[in-house]
């Protein structure tokens, strides 16, 4: 089980090393792009520049917005049950949100600054979603706490709402690079809005690895030279995660949009059913970075999956 403390933790340092509003209230609930989660902000909030969520213009009170594991809501909602005193001085508190009841704490803490540390007050609130569990995560400086105070972050937190789908044209606007073709995939979604997408027959309910499904993004580092690619390739390919028994069939370079790259392919076992897949691993070589695209299919699906792959691949071109 995961501390409601631990979980602030997390996701506080996720939102400093991705490089929250006046006491009124503006009219209606405002998604951070690419996020499933949307509130009505404080006045003086605005859509965050390096993180998803919203900051100040100083960008002294940040609000963190993100996911977590569907079953995380529920871990939180049976420790407050088992324990609502809370632990360690920590009591959380429930509230009533459109998504359903949401659970947050708060608790004082030490930020560094550059005249030395200085006091915060951060607020931690996990709401459930369909699929996922809803996180916020906001922390406001000692010098603004008189305007963003206990009462108010409560009221925004309270404004909270879930949106089950983020328009595709608004997440494929978040990435680097420009995609156009999708190749009849059901679903589309940000792993991680602006790093990672999702092309899946599958959903999170059902579990992607029964249907054909690929994963996109950039990865920040690259082979050191040419003669050094199969070896990176391979040792890129063994960190795909929830395979097992992973076997190498082929490995060789090749060509990705007049670039370098690398395709690699894979017998494995996957998921909670131990489906047999077959999987293909293509590596874009740039400069300082590489696009990695991962291809995952059931092995009897193999046949039709991989053309499907292939175009979604050749669609990807650099933006701008």
């Amino acid at each position: 089980m995961k501390p409601l403390r631990y979980i602030a933790a997390v996701a506080l340092i996720v939102a400093a090393n991705s490089t929250v509003f006046s006491s009124a209230f503006a009219a209606d609930p405002v998604f951070p792009p690419g996020a499933r989660v949307g509130m009505t902000p404080l006045v003086g909030l605005n859509k965050a520049r390096t993180f998803i969520g919203f900051e100040t213009e100083d960008q002294g009170v940040k609000v963190l917005v993100t996911d977590l594991p569907a079953e995380a809501y529920g871990e939180v909602a049976n420790a407050f049950k088992a324990n609502p005193g809370g632990t360690g001085g920590i009591k959380p508190e429930s509230i009533e949100t459109a998504a359903g009841r949401a659970y947050y704490t708060v608790e004082t803490g030490k930020e560094n600054a550059k005249d030395g540390a200085a006091n915060v007050r951060r607020y931690s609130m996990i709401l459930p979603g369909p699929t996922f569990s809803g996180y916020v995560a906001v922390q406001v400086p000692e010098n603004a706490s008189k305007i963003y105070t206990d009462d108010a972050i409560r009221q925004m937190f309270a404004s909270a709402v879930i949106r089950t789908e983020v328009p595709v044209e608004e997440q494929l606007g978040l990435m680097p690079f420009k995609i156009s073709e999708l190749s009849s995939f059901k679903n589309i979604r940000t792993l991680a809005p602006g790093a990672a997408l999702i092309l899946s027959d599958g959903d999170e309910k059902t579990g992607f690895e029964a249907a054909p499904f690929m994963i996109i993004g950039l990865i920040g580092s690259t082979a050191a030279s040419p003669d050094d690619r199969g070896r990176f390739a391979q040792q890129i390919a063994a960190t795909i995660p929830g395979v097992r028994d992973g076997r190498i069939t082929m490995s060789e370079p090749v060509r990705i949009d007049g670039q370098p790259g690398y395709e690699t392919r894979i017998d494995a076992t996957s998921g909670k059913d131990n489906t047999p897949v077959t999987i293909v691993q293509w590596l874009r070589f740039g400069a300082q970075s590489s696009m990695r695209i991962i291809g995952s299919s059931p092995r009897d699906d193999w046949t039709k999956a991989f053309p499907r792959f292939r175009a979604v691949r050749d669609g990807i071109h650099p933006r701008g």
